[in-house]
């Protein structure tokens, strides 16, 4: 098995082979602020903290620092790591609302990257957050992405404090300049995690979740600490798959894989119809996942012939992710994200940033809100480790992250595919009883042969995410990106 194909020629977008170290990421400007943290001796931690700060500058639709962070980290020795960047419900919370003030959680990105910075970041802080701050400063032209959530989502910001901020009224291609938001960069970076958590910067999140009618205060935020735990990991064949521990449904991913290790070697026809069953029934366990591994020792029964139309997966899409590597062999996975198009919408106009609507992640069961409660978070990054090395993985779609993570996984660590060919394949969603698939997916006619409710569409549609993998095989660093999106890689 040749885990990274020769590039030369190829249509497909080939994995880079570096030195110093490699990176993926949502967007090339994230991607050239990791590499530089890696030019100037600065680790795969603060390359993912630059890039993602800069995620948060070029991408606020996405992702921002009103919202959340999660990473996995697999050092050079020892157990893979993961931090648990995204906060709790307010201690006052009634009810949890789906959008508005009180569908905010504490936002745990800034003190997430304050946890990963001081295990393994060698440059400082305010180095690693430079990059975002200057084009917070200097501007960023508006994409068309950008230009489009704004128009859809005009009437929520609005209603959300936000008729002031300066986007609302920029086109495609002009350039938004958020000088709040370095500001607030540029504070963090001297001061830590407190310059969000406390003083001047918690006083206006509370005052605008507030107008709002919003509980979340500033004890909240005060009390907020990131959890580092171990990953959850299972075996696939001759790899170790890790993936994030509650509260994010990383898990579900893990059961899925588990499960098709299981079974009987399949014909290429029908692996398509075991995974959307396997999906399926992993998700029917979606509100338990505060168990984390225990959920491991569940069977996930499936019809081998026909779909079972449990259905299970939702449409939610957003999240921006980063991977990167160092010359070391530190490789980081992660994931960014407010939830829906500007989370909450609630804007605070002293820091130039929206709050992310996490409260609507809970459901029911297990997952009900209640005060100082996680809910269950979609974001799920990997880390598979095996014999050739450690590669991370990650992708944006919310429940598509597992469906997506999993036929690239198998594509490579079960199939034998190249990665960049992995990447590049065709891919199918199971989304609210439905399959979205790709038209040229190869086995679409098979698939609706067994039952699936097949919607054909058009390669490149963002419903399939946007990959994100960098790691160290065989002992050199390399990085790969998916064509879809505006996803980038670069390696020094």
């Amino acid at each position: 098995m040749a885990l990274i194909a020769e590039p030369f020629s190829s249509s497909v977008r080939p994995v880079l082979r570096g030195v110093r170290g490699a990176i993926s990421a949502a967007h090339p400007l994230a991607v050239a602020a990791g590499q530089q943290m890696l030019v100037a001796g600065g680790s795969a931690a603060d390359a993912t903290i630059a890039a993602q700060a800069v995620l948060c500058v070029i991408m606020p639709d996405a992702c921002g620092l009103g919202g959340d962070m999660f990473a996995l980290v697999d050092p050079p020795e020892g157990d893979i790591v993961a931090i648990n960047g995204a906060g709790a419900a307010p201690q006052r919370l009634v009810t949890a609302a789906t959008d508005g003030a009180n569908s905010v959680t504490v936002p745990g990105i800034v003190d997430g990257w304050v946890s990963l910075h001081a295990r393994w970041g060698r440059l400082t802080l305010a180095q690693v957050l430079a990059p975002a701050q200057d084009l917070a400063e200097q501007g960023v032209p508006v994409s068309a992405t950008l230009a489009g959530a704004v128009q859809a989502q005009r009437a929520r910001l609005l209603r959300g404090g936000a008729a002031a901020w300066d986007l609302l009224d920029l086109a495609a291609g002009q350039r938004f300049a958020q000088p709040r938001l370095a500001a607030l960069l540029g504070a963090i970076g001297r001061e830590g995690a407190s310059a969000f958590y406390q003083g001047a910067a918690a006083a206006a999140i509370e005052t605008a979740l507030a107008a709002g009618g919003g509980v979340l205060d500033r004890g909240d935020l005060a009390r907020h600490r990131t959890p580092v735990l171990p990953a959850i990991s299972v075996r696939f064949g001759a790899v170790e798959v890790a993936v994030q521990p509650p509260a994010t449904q990383g898990v579900l991913l893990a059961m899925a894989l588990q499960a098709l290790e299981r079974c009987d070697d399949p014909a290429d026809a029908l692996i398509d119809h075991l995974c959307v069953e396997l999906t399926e029934a992993a998700f029917m366990h979606r509100a338990r996942v505060a168990e984390g591994a225990v959920l491991l020792a569940l069977d996930l029964p499936i019809d081998p012939a026909r779909a079972g139309h449990r259905g299970g997966p939702r449409a939610y899409l957003h999240t921006a992710g980063v991977a990167a590597v160092d010359g070391d062999g530190l490789v980081v996975s992660s994931l960014v994200s407010v939830f829906d198009d500007f989370g909450s919408c609630v804007f605070v106009p002293e820091l130039g940033i929206t709050l992310n609507n996490r409260a609507g992640g809970f459901t029911d069961g297990a997952n009900a809100a209640a005060p100082g409660k996680r809910p269950v978070h979609t974001l799920a990054p990997a880390i598979v480790r095996g014999p050739h090395g450690s590669l991370a993985l990650a992708t944006p779609g919310a429940d598509g992250q597992v469906q997506t993570l999993l036929q690239v996984i198998d594509r490579v660590f079960r199939r034998g595919e190249d990665l960049a060919s992995a990447i590049a394949a065709p891919r199918w969603r199971s989304e609210a009883g439905k399959l979205l698939i790709d038209r040229d997916h190869p086995w679409l006619g098979e698939l609706a042969s067994r039952g699936h409710q097949t919607v054909p569409l058009a390669g490149g549609d963002m419903r399939f995410g946007a990959v994100v993998a960098a790691g160290r095989i065989d002992g050199q660093p390399v990085a790969g990106a998916d064509w879809r999106r505006e996803t980038w890689a670069g390696v020094t």
